[in-house]
C-alpha cells in the first residue's frame, strides 16, 4: 500500500511538471478593467449604469482613467450640461494630449457654448495632430462661417471635400455662397453634390428652392424699375411652386401698390403677415399702405408692430409719427419725431416734416432749428455724393422756408426736372443703408410717396397738403423652407 501511495504521488507531480500553460491568467491594468462595462452601458444608452460605474472605475484609478473620463464627457454633453463637458474633455486633454479626438471634442463643446473663435483655435490644433481628418476641415469651415470669415470657410470646406466627399460639406458651401448673394455658384455646388448623392432629399428641395428664388429676385429688379406687370408675371411662376412664402406675396403686395391697387396690396400683405407674423419689413409696409390709404388707426397699429422688432429705424419713428398727426395727437407726434431725429443722423426728410408739425403748433423757434439741421444735412450729402432730391420734397422745404421768413439757400434752388426721379430720391439712399439682411433677404424698390394729408395748414402751406415718407420695402430672392 504504502509503495502504490508513493507510486501515485509521483505520478501526480511529474503530471504538475508537464503542464506549464496552468499557470494564472494574467490582470488588465486597473486603469482599463472595466472600460468594457463602459462601453457596453453607453452603446445600449442605459446611463445611469454607465454612470454608476464609471464613478466606481474613476475612485479606484483616483481619477486617471481617460476612457472613463471621456465617455462621462459625451453623457454630459448629451443631458445639456456644454460646460461640464468641456472640463472632462480639457481633462481628457491633458492626460493624453497628442490625440486628436481629444482636442476634437474640447473644440465641440467650445462650438456648442457659442464660443467659435476658441473652437476654431482647437481645431486648427487638432489639424497639426492630423491633417487627413475631413471632420476637422468641415467643423472649421463652419467655425469661420459663424464668425463670417467666408473666404476661410470656403477654404477648409474645399479641403474637406478633397479628403471625403460628404453631402454635408456641399450644403455647407453651398449656404456660403447663398449669404454672399452668388445664387450661381451655390447652384453649381449643389448640382455637383447631386452628381454624388443624386437621391438626397435635402439637396433637391435646396436646388428647387434655388432656382425659384433666382425667378424671385429677377420679379424684384423688374419692380425696382417699375416694371410691375412683368414682376408680376415671374411672381405667378413662383406662386405656383412655393404658394407660402412670406417674401413672395410682401412682393407681389408692393407690385399692387405701385399700380395703385391698394385693397389688393393690403389683401397680398396680411396674408404674408399672416405667414410671417414677426418680419418687419411686412409690417412697414402695411404700415406704408394704410398711411396712403388714410387708413391712420391700422397704420399705427402695424408701425408700432414694426417698431418692436426694429427699434433703431428712425425711419419709422417718422412714419408713425406722420399717423399720430392725423390722429391729432400732436404731443406723442412731437416724441415720435424727436426720436426719429436721434436715430436717424442722415436723413433730411425726417427734420422737414417734423419741422412741419412745429411750424403747424405754432412753434416757429424749434422748427426753424430743424430746418437749419435739414439743410446742413441736404449740403452734407451734396458734398459727398450725386444724389438727386424728390421734387416734392424740394418744393415743401422752399415753402416751408418761405413761411419761416428763411433766406434761400443754395440748397434747395436745383430742382429736380426729371419727375421719374422721385424713384431715386434721399430716403431711398437712406432706407438701403438701415438694410440689414435677414436670412438671404435684401431691400429693393424703394419709392417716395406723399401720402398722408394734413388736416390743419397754415395758408401759405395749404397747396402742398401732404408730408413725405420713404417708400416700401421689398424683399429680394428670399425663400422660405
Amino acid at each position: 500500500m504504502a509503495e502504490e501511495r508513493l507510486s501515485t504521488r509521483t505520478l501526480l507531480s511529474s503530471a504538475k511538471s508537464q503542464k506549464p500553460w496552468l499557470k494564472k491568467a494574467a490582470e488588465f491594468p486597473i486603469l482599463e478593467k472595466q472600460n468594457w462595462l463602459i462601453h457596453m452601458h453607453y452603446i445600449r444608452k442605459d446611463y445611469e449604469s454607465c454612470k454608476a460605474v464609471i464613478n466606481e472605475q474613476l475612485q479606484e484609478t483616483e481619477g486617471l482613467c481617460e476612457y472613463a473620463i471621456y465617455v462621462q464627457a459625451l453623457i454630459f454633453r448629451l443631458e445639456g450640461n456644454i460646460q461640464e463637458s468641456l472640463e472632462l474633455f480639457q481633462r481628457c486633454a491633458i492626460l493624453r494630449p497628442q490625440c486628436a479626438d481629444n482636442l476634437k471634442q474640447v473644440a465641440r463643446s467650445l462650438f456648442l457654448l457659442g464660443k467659435h473663435k476658441a473652437a476654431s483655435e482647437v481645431y486648427n490644433k487638432a489639424a497639426k495632430l492630423d491633417q487627413k481628418d475631413w471632420e476637422v476641415c468641415h467643423n472649421l469651415g463652419i467655425c469661420y462661417i459663424y464668425m463670417k470669415q467666408f473666404n476661410k470657410a470656403q477654404d477648409q470646406l474645399h479641403q474637406a471635400l478633397q479628403l471625403n466627399r460628404h453631402v454635408l460639406t456641399y450644403i455647407m458651401l453651398g449656404k456660403i455662397h447663398v449669404l454672399a448673394g452668388d445664387l450661381d455658384k451655390a447652384i453649381k455646388v449643389y448640382k455637383t453634390a447631386l452628381e454624388f448623392s443624386p437621391e438626397n432629399t435635402e439637396l433637391l428641395t435646396t436646388l428647387g428652392l434655388l432656382y425659384l428664388q433666382a425667378i424671385l429676385a429677377a420679379g424684384s429688379m423688374m419692380q425696382t424699375h417699375g416694371d410691375f406687370d412683368v414682376a408680376l408675371t415671374k411672381y405667378r411662376v413662383v406662386a405656383c411652386a412655393v404658394p407660402e412664402s412670406p417674401p413672395l406675396w410682401n412682393n407681389i403686395g408692393m407690385c399692387f401698390f405701385g399700380k395703385k391697387k391698394y385693397v389688393a396690396a393690403i389683401s397680398c400683405l396680411k396674408r404674408a403677415n399672416y405667414l410671417a407674423p414677426f418680419n418687419w419689413k411686412i409690417l412697414y409696409n402695411l404700415g406704408l399702405v394704410h398711411l396712403t390709404m388714410q387708413q391712420y388707426a391700422s397704420a399705427f397699429h402695424f408701425l408700432s408692430a414694426a417698431i418692436t422688432f426694429q427699434p433703431k429705424m428712425g425711419e419709422l419713428y417718422m412714419l408713425l409719427a406722420v399717423a399720430l398727426t392725423n390722429l391729432e395727437d400732436a404731443e406723442n407726434a412731437k416724441r415720435a419725431y424727436a426720436e426719429a431725429v436721434r436715430l436717424d443722423k442722415c436723413s433730411p426728410l425726417v427734420n422737414l416734416n417734423y419741422a412741419i408739425l412745429l411750424y403747424m403748433q405754432g412753434e416757429r423757434g424749434a422748427a426753424l432749428a430743424q430746418c437749419q439741421e435739414m439743410e446742413e444735412k441736404v449740403r452734407l450729402l451734396r458734398d459727398n455724393s450725386s444724389l438727386e432730391f424728390d421734387s416734392e420734397m424740394v418744393e415743401m422745404a422752399q415753402k416751408l422756408g418761405a413761411a419761416l421768413q428763411v433766406r434761400e439757400t443754395l440748397v434747395w434752388t436745383k430742382q429736380v426736372e426729371d419727375p421719374k426721379s422721385k424713384h431715386q430720391t434721399l430716403s431711398t439712399s437712406k432706407a438701403a443703408s438701415f438694410q440689414q439682411s435677414l436670412g438671404s433677404n435684401q431691400a429693393l424698390g424703394q419709392a417716395m410717396s406723399s401720402a398722408a394729408t394734413h388736416r390743419k395748414l397754415p395758408s401759405e402751406l395749404r397747396t402742398q397738403a401732404t408730408i413725405s415718407f420713404p417708400g416700401p420695402r421689398a424683399h429680394y430672392g428670399s425663400m422660405s423652407h
